[in-house]
Formats: C-alpha cells, sequence, structure tokens
C-alpha cells in the first residue's frame, strides 16, 4: 500500500496550498478511518510527516518576507514545551490503559476535529485587519497573547496533532493587525517549528510510521507546489467552507457518532446539489442576452 499514501498526500498538499491552511486535521482522521492506524501511530506519523512537509512552505514564505519571526518565536516558546507535554500525556494514557486509551484518544482527536472546523467556519467569514495596519514592536500584551496561545495549542497539538494550523491562525486574525500573508506565512512557519519538536517526540517513542510517513511526502511535497500555483485565481472563502466542513464530517465520524455514514453521505449529497445549483447558477447569469430585432432588420 504505497500509491494510495502518496495520493493522500497528494490530496492533503493541494489543500495547503489552496486555502493556506495546515493539512494535519484531515491527516490524522484519513490515517484512522481509510488506512486503520492506532490513533497513537496516526498522530506522530502525521505530526513528523507535517514537520517536513511544511519546512518547505515555511522556507518559501520566509524568503518572500511574509513571517513575522518575533510573533512566531513567542508563540513557540510556548508551544515547543506544551507539545511535549501532550505527547507524555498521550504515552501515560496509552501505557496505564492500553486499548482503551486509544478509544479515548480518538474521542479527543474526533472533539478537536469538530472545533477545527467551527474555528475554520469562524475564519472562512472574518476578515484579516485593513492593509494600512502591520504588527511592528510588540508589546507585553502582545507578547503575553502569543505565548499563552502557543502553551494552550501546543498541549493540543501534541496530543491529537490537530490545531497547528487551524487554532493559531484563527487568534492571529482576531488579535493581531497582520494582513492576509502575513498570518498565512506566520501560522506555516510557527506550525513547521512546533512539529519539529513534537514529531521527534512521537520518533522518540516509535509511534511514526516512516514507511507511510515516506510516501506522504512524495505527495504531499508537489501537491502544496501545485495548489499554491492553483489557489492565485480561486476565491478562498469557499475553499475554506469545504475545508471546514470536512474537518467537521471526520470530527463526526472519529468520534463515533450513531449513524455517522448516513450523516455524512447526506452532507456529501446537499454540498453536490449546491455546487451544482450555484454552477448552474452561475452559467445562467453569464448568458448573453438575445439580441433583440427589430421591424424593417
Amino acid at each position: 500500500m504505497t500509491w494510495q499514501f502518496s495520493l493522500t498526500g497528494l490530496l492533503i498538499g493541494v489543500l495547503v496550498g489552496l486555502t493556506g491552511m495546515g493539512g494535519g486535521s484531515l491527516m490524522t482522521p484519513i490515517l484512522i478511518i481509510f488506512f486503520g492506524f492506532k490513533p497513537t501511530y496516526a498522530v506522530g506519523t502525521d505530526i513528523l510527516h507535517g514537520a517536513i512537509f511544511k519546512s518547505f512552505g515555511a522556507l518559501r514564505h520566509r524568503r518572500l518576507g511574509t513571517v513575522h519571526a518575533h510573533l512566531a518565536l513567542w508563540m513557540f516558546a510556548g508551544s515547543g514545551p506544551m507539545s511535549l507535554v501532550g505527547i507524555g500525556v498521550a504515552a501515560i494514557l496509552a501505557h496505564y490503559y492500553g486499548d482503551s486509551a486509544q478509544s479515548v484518544e480518538a474521542r479527543v482527536i474526533g472533539g478537536a476535529l469538530l472545533l477545527g472546523g467551527a474555528a475554520l467556519f469562524l475564519k472562512a467569514f472574518l476578515r484579516p485587519r485593513p492593509n494600512g495596519g502591520e504588527l511592528g514592536d510588540m508589546s507585553r500584551r502582545d507578547k503575553a497573547i502569543a505565548f499563552w496561545l502557543g502553551f494552550a495549542g501546543g498541549f493540543v497539538v501534541g496530543l491529537t496533532s490537530v490545531g497547528s494550523g487551524t487554532f493559531f491562525g484563527l487568534v492571529m486574525m482576531l488579535v493581531y493587525p497582520l494582513m492576509a500573508r502575513r498570518i498565512v506565512g506566520t501560522d506555516i512557519f510557527h506550525a513547521a517549528a512546533l512539529l519539529w519538536v513534537a514529531g521527534f517526540g512521537y520518533l522518540a517513542l516509535g509511534k511514526v510510521d516512516l514507511h507511510a510517513m515516506a510516501w506522504l511526502l512524495v505527495g504531499s511535497i508537489p501537491g502544496v507546489l501545485i495548489g499554491s500555483q492553483l489557489g492565485v485565481n480561486l476565491p478562498d472563502r469557499p475553499l475554506r467552507v469545504a475545508l471546514a466542513t470536512t474537518l467537521v464530517l471526520s470530527g463526526v465520524k472519529v468520534v463515533g457518532v450513531p449513524d455517522s455514514s448516513w450523516i455524512i453521505v447526506g452532507v456529501l449529497i446537499a454540498g453536490a446539489l449546491a455546487l451544482g445549483a450555484r454552477a448552474a447558477t452561475e452559467r445562467f447569469v453569464r448568458r448573453p442576452a438575445p439580441l433583440e430585432v427589430r421591424a424593417g432588420d
């Protein structure tokens, strides 16, 4: 099973390139639901894969000057250590509770996915600060918010792998006067650094499937380049809404909501009908009006 991993990585990479969001919230449930990974191994593989994968985006944004380095470092001061605490909690749960801990962690992942989906829905309809404002020198308040954001978010990422590209970007959009490209660049730069710490932690515990990770990277690295190119001409909001819907549906499945399969099928059918109706409407609106024929012509 190799090309399936590469295809999954390609799809995740394209989504990241299109939306500017991290693919971790999608990769973990995919590994659990479709590839039969235990939650702990899914989280570890996803995190180390994300560290390598997002480093390419981080370097690119750094060269483009779209990274607020001080903000990213203050978030990392809280998130780096707390991600290791999250990994430790996951290891303790697995040691003392065995298979039941896997079930509990799956529910935690599902809950984080539901929260991440809700956060993305909010983010899809929020607008970044006007271009006239930019965060220059950080005040003590700015640094405190960044640190405690990293402190809380790092623990969630270490435990579940969910949130590195969702919660941080949402809070930055709400709190800091940053342009959209600076939010995306800072978010990816911080996520890459955070995931390297958490990824090595899971690697030390032997909770990373290196074979699967390597084949995921075969698809995800070119995928992000393709998605970045395609994303230039595509509207941002519908893509974020689609990603948020995917996160919520994944959370519903992982949590184990009764009749979740029927819920997912119903939402997908409704989404397909909505997309079809929108496409038909746009085609009708763009249709040129018939020319009037005047008498005597």
